[in-house]
This record gives structure tokens, sequence and C-alpha cells, in this order.
């Protein structure tokens, strides 16, 4: 397709609007109904009220010779005038938009377990202007009859008249394209009293006036393109319905200031990506990296709060939600993308010396996140022996605890202050040390890397300085890369499966250890007597310095010489045990427990 078959320009939501009302801007038919639920709807409007952009649209002209069956938004009814637009990417938002400020009548989606509600779209007008508030906090869905009652059918919120919208400061989205007659009696309700005046003020200027000045940018591709081309460009764009990230609309956000955030990330990550010295932090995203500058500018206005005197309770918190993240400035940015960048590198040595080196043994990608706030945190702090074994009793206990699965966001907040405390010297145990515990039975579950607390013991394996059974080099460092080193069966799998063995208990973490390929392909599938006696003759190794390999891996020779897996596996779980309690810096929970 030719690039003159296309432009670009921007509009006002309001004109879009009202010539989506005329049937100006319609559907092409093939295009899918409409979906969104309600929480995406109030998701676009918060967007729209803080002018975050919300992505392009993409239209078609008509006329040309390529034509299709036009339909007009849900909701419009019959169109008044023909279409000059067909509408290929943006149909979910215009619509959403449409239906909650243009259509007198009660908008009807789904909540977010797929059940069908209606009801109107209403603006909390204090919180909606509180500077720490989400906006998307301060919109609310209230029922076809505008009356909130709780669950003993108490009526908690009543909006069914202007006058008790007054009263209860709840705006109605539905007024939002002409809102002059609502804020009179507004006005006049409230008697004109000064703090009401300040309020309305507030919030025609921070909210009202963002939808009326809200301009979409624009693609339109030109009448004549043609069929093959239009249906292309369509799938292309409506592949996915993923909704735009944090870093996407701060990318366009800092664009205002000449200030290109994705050409910066690309720079950024020039500093371990390929290095693999670095491969562990591979796989750390630009969210992630957002994150990490979000926990490091939250925590200085915290701080800054509270030196200039301000209450603990009513200061700023720590965190690194989206809504924080997308109330990061770019100067927030630039003073701390320089200290995460740093970080990271200091994380991925940190890692290295755990023995987490790459990826694909990465207990917790998440757990990257705080560990690199932690570490611009303290600075030449986290140097000292208290601060590195404060730091590392912490970060197995995120481990071995499981304590970083699910919602973390949370997590990140807590552990940051509570961790630089403790590594500064502080008696509190973070809450996650606190927290976390591992029941002795959970040795019996691990079975795949797909558990965080089975990588650990892995890292923790390799700590130990564990030599490999057929050359006794050590596998940490060099010998995992040069040796592809993998967690292996010791008592193997086919022996197993001949003695009868569930597999449930032998392909637990107890009977896996640290192994190069060539060795675990030289076991095969034989009894260990027999694959010990025959690495012992091929490496001209002595019976006793093999049983010094063995039991660096927490293995009892004898068990292992007798073919006595029963033996051999509870030995070795109750070592492994006591090295998940040195890690973590206190005892295991017994497994009744």
């Amino acid at each position: 397709m030719a690039v003159d078959t296309f432009n670009s320009t921007k509009e006002f939501l309001t004109e879009l609007l009202r010539r989506v009302h005329d049937g100006r801007i319609q559907l092409p038919d093939f295009q899918r109904g409409w979906v969104w639920s309600k929480d995406g709807i109030a998701s676009l409007l918060a967007s729209i009220s803080q002018g975050y952009p919300v992505g392009t649209l993409m239209f078609l002209g008509t006329g040309g010779e390529t034509q299709f069956r036009e339909r007009t938004i849900e909701g419009v009814g019959e169109a008044r005038k023909n279409a000059e637009t067909l509408i290929l990417d943006g149909q979910q938002r215009m619509t959403s938009l449409y239906q909650a400020i243009c259509l007198d009548a009660p908008v009807r989606t789904h909540d977010e377990r797929g059940r069908k509600v209606s009801g109107w779209f209403y603006l909390d007008i204090e919180a909606a202007v509180h500077p720490d508030m989400d906006r998307e906090q301060a919109i609310r869905f209230l029922p076809e009859n505008r009356i909130v009652r709780n669950l003993r059918r108490e009526v908690e919120l009543d909006c069914s008249t202007p006058e008790k919208e007054y009263e209860a400061g709840f705006f109605p989205l539905a007024q939002v394209m002409d809102s002059r007659d609502w804020a009179d009696g507004f006005r006049e309700h409230h008697d004109y009293a000064r703090p009401k005046l300040e309020l309305w003020k507030r919030f025609d200027k921070e909210v009202l006036d963002r939808f009326e000045k809200y301009q979409f940018p624009i693609i339109e591709l030109d009448k004549a393109t043609p069929r093959e081309a239009v249906c292309q460009v369509f799938e292309k764009v409506n592949t996915g319905g993923e909704p735009l990230t944090v870093f996407e609309l701060l990318t366009a956000t800092f664009a205002a200031d000449e200030f290109e955030l994705r050409q910066d990330w690309a720079e950024r990550q020039k500093a371990w990506h390929g290095n693999s010295l670095y491969r562990v932090l591979w796989e750390v995203r630009d969210t992630d990296f957002l994150q990490i500058v979000t926990l490091l500018a939250t925590q200085a206005r915290y701080h800054r709060w509270l030196a200039q005197g301000g209450e603990a309770d009513r200061a700023p918190r720590i965190g690194c939600r989206r809504a924080e993240m997308l109330r990061l400035s770019l100067e927030d940015y630039l003073e701390w993308a320089d200290k995460a960048v740093e970080a990271l590198l200091t994380t991925a040595k940190f890692l290295y010396g755990q023995c987490v080196y790459d990826t694909r043994f990465l207990p917790y990608g998440t757990q990257i996140i705080p560990l690199a706030a932690i570490f611009a945190t303290l600075g030449e702090e986290a140097e000292s022996h208290v601060a590195r074994t404060a730091i590392s009793r912490w970060f197995w206990c995120g481990i071995l605890g499981e304590m970083y699965g699910g919602s973390t966001e949370s997590r990140f907040a807590r552990d940051l202050p509570d961790v630089v405390a403790w590594a500064r010297g502080g008696h509190t145990q973070p809450r996650t040390v606190e927290e976390a515990q591992f029941s002795a039975g959970r040795l019996d579950t691990l079975r795949t890397r797909n558990s965080a607390a089975y990588k650990g013991i892995y890292a923790l394996l390799l700590r130990r300085d564990v030599t490999d059974l057929r050359t006794g080099e050590n596998i940490k460092e060099n010998t995992y890369f040069d040796h592809a080193v993998d967690i292996h069966h010791i008592f193997p799998q086919k022996w197993c499966e001949q003695q009868g063995i569930a597999k449930a208990r032998y392909d637990s973490i107890v009977n896996k250890t640290p192994l190069s390929a060539k060795t675990n392909r030289s076991i095969g599938g034989q009894a260990p007597s027999v694959y010990l006696e025959k690495l012992e003759s091929v490496t001209k190794v002595a019976g006793t310095e093999m049983d010094t390999y063995l039991e660096r891996h927490l293995i009892d020779p004898a068990y292992l010489r007798a073919d006595d897996f029963e033996a051999f596996y509870e030995a070795r779980a109750a070592l492994l045990l006591d090295l998940v309690s040195e890690a973590m810096g206190k005892p295991v929970t017994p497994a009744e427990e």
C-alpha cells in the first residue's frame, strides 16, 4: 500500500462523538460487536479525564470503489446522515464513550464475571480532584435506578434525582458534553457556598475541561484503498485487543516533552543485554524497569514529606502500582533511571553470588524489582556484612517461603523500607521474613522448576561448591555454562520405575541434584551402585574420593551404593531441610503442622 493512501491527523473527542451520533462515523459490518465490561469503560473514562493517551483510531474513507455494508455504533439507532468514515480500529473505545457520555439511557454491559449489568457512570467530584486518589476509583457505576444498597437493603447512595446528585457530590457523566445546567443546579443547591464553588471550579478545570479538549490521533485510509489492503490492515490492528501498557502510556506522555522513552530504554538495556555475566537480567521488561524507578521516586517523595514535618500517617505511599507508575513525571524518571540501571547490575552480581545464573533458574523474576530498589537505596551501605546478611536472608525467605507468587506490588512497597531499615542495623525483621514458612512436607511436592522453592534449593546446592560426579570439577560458574549443567535424577527414572517406586516420589527435588549433561548420559538408567562403579573405573577415581563428591551433594554414599532408595530419601530430605533452615535463618515447619 503506497504511503499516499493514508493521512494522519487529530480530532476533538466532542466532534468525533457528534459525527458518531448523526451517523457520519459508522462501522463496517464485518466489525465484531461491542464487548467491553463496565470496568474497561471506567478505565477508559479515567484516562480521558486525565488527558492520558488511549491509543490511535484508524478510519477508512467511504465512497470508493470498495464498498462495505455499514452499521451505526451500538446505541445510535438509525443514521440521520450518510457515513463519511468507517472505523477500522477503535470501535470498542468509541462505542464505550458514546454509551457512557452521550446516550441518554442506562449503559447495558457486563461485569468482570461476565454477568449482564445496566446502569449509569458517575464521577465522585471530591475523589476526582484529590491528588492522591486513583482517578479510576473516583468513577462509579450506579444501577438503573441510581440507588446503591448494601446487603441489608439499606440505601448507601441515592442519585435518583438531580437534587440528590448535588447533595452526594456525584456528577453524571452523561452530562459531560454540556454540564452548564447541572453546574448551575449544583451551585444553587449548595447556596453558592464558597467551598462548593471552589470544589466545582477545580473539578471543571481538572476533569471536565479534559473531556472538552481531548483529541484523538487518527489515521485515515483513503477511500481508494483496495479491499485486500483494508482487510489486511484490519487483521493486523485487531489481533489482540490488548490494553495499552504503562510503558506505552508514559512513552506517549513523555513525548510531549520531546523525550523518547522507548529509545532511552533500548539504550539502557545495552548495559546488560547480550552480556553472559548479566544473563539473569535478560528478561527484565520495560514495565519492570519502570516499577523500580517508581519505587525509588515514591520513596524519595515519602522521605521528603517526613523531612518537611509532615505526619507519617498522611505521607504519600511508597509503591509501584499502575496508578503510581502513571503519575511518574519525566523529572522523576530522569532522576532515578541511572540509579536503577546501576542497581540492576548490582542485583545480577548478588544473584550470581547466590548461584542464580540465568532466567531459567531464577526463582522469582518479580523479586528483582524490590531487590534492585533496595540496592539503589543502600548504595555502598549494601556492601557491609550486616547488610548482605540481611538482604540474603530476606531473599531466601521470599523464595523458600514462596512469598512472591500472585499479586506482588503491595509486597514490593512493604519490603523496600523494611529491608533497607533491617540492612542498616534495625532490629525489626521485614514482614516477608516474619511471614515466610517452609513445611517439611513441601519437599515431597517440589518436582518441577515451575516452583520457586524448587529452583531455590537447586541454587542452594550449587552454593555448596558441589562437584560433578564424572569430572570432579566444581559445577559453579564456568563449569555451569561450559558443560550444560541441569538438575537430574540421582536414582535414575528408569531404575525407579523398574523397582515400582511411585513417580511422585522419585521425581521429588530430594532425588535430584546438579549434574552436567554428559554425566547424566553416562548414568543412563542404571542402578546407582552400577553407575558409581562405572564412573570410578572410567575416571580412575577412588571410591573414597567419589564419596566426598556425593557428600557435597548431601548424598549419603552408603545408601547410594546399597541401592537403598528409601533410606537415601529420608537421609537426604533431612539434610535439605537443614540447608533450607540455614538459608532462611529460621527452623522449618514440621510436616504435621
